[in-house]
């Protein structure tokens, strides 16, 4: 386990305890890839700040959820990284809709019970709207396309699917190493693809 991962990893459990410095360094290391995420999601957003605004709300719900324990299962960079991804182009989407929804004169619409700020749980059980699973198709396909080799794209396909290194190794007839060294390559290249 790299440093790196090592740090994230030690951050996770008193993050879901409610620990604010936990948060911060969570912050520190995400805040700015989140905002980039959110400006490619939003080219056409009238107000320069959206991104920012957006990556905010969405760090923010993804620490409150953290703290009510709704992510048992999160314990690594990887699956927080995915996960933050998923909250930051779900809320990208919401602003999308609510700012088009205001130029042609209409009100933004509130979840069922007036809550502003839907739970992960709601935001997780239901179905992707057409358009978000559209952007998130083509934005799958893009990074594939940065891999250029067709086994990291199944070994990346792989591990999205849920599969283990090990199982990915006894899969394509490698040793667990020679996977970790191929996963550290595509996390390279797809994370130089969204450095700020």
């Amino acid at each position: 386990m790299s440093s790196a991962e090592g740090s994230v990893s030690r951050w996770l459990g008193p993050l879901q305890e409610g620990d604010p410095a936990a948060a911060q360094q969570l912050w520190e290391r995400y805040f700015q890839r989140l905002v980039e995420l959110a400006r490619q999601r939003l080219r056409d957003a009238p107000r320069r700040e959206a991104a920012e605004d957006v990556a905010l709300s969405a760090f923010d719900s993804f620490c409150r959820n953290a703290g009510h324990g709704r992510f048992p299962e999160l314990a690594d960079r990887d699956g927080l990284w995915r996960l933050l991804v998923v909250i930051t182009a779900r809320k990208a989407a919401r602003h999308s809709r609510d700012a088009r929804r205001q130029k042609r004169g209409g009100a933004t619409a509130e979840p069922p019970g007036g809550d502003a700020e839907p739970s992960l749980e709601q935001l997780v059980s239901r179905e992707p709207s057409p358009e978000f699973a559209a952007q998130a198709a083509e934005e799958c396909r893009r990074l594939f396309g940065l891999l250029g080799d067709a086994e990291l794209e199944q070994i990346a396909l792989l591990k999205m699917e849920g599969y283990t290194v090990e199982q990915i190794a006894a899969q394509l007839g490698y040793v667990p190493r020679t996977i970790k060294r191929k996963m550290r390559l595509i996390r390279t290249l797809w994370e130089q693809e969204i450095a700020p």
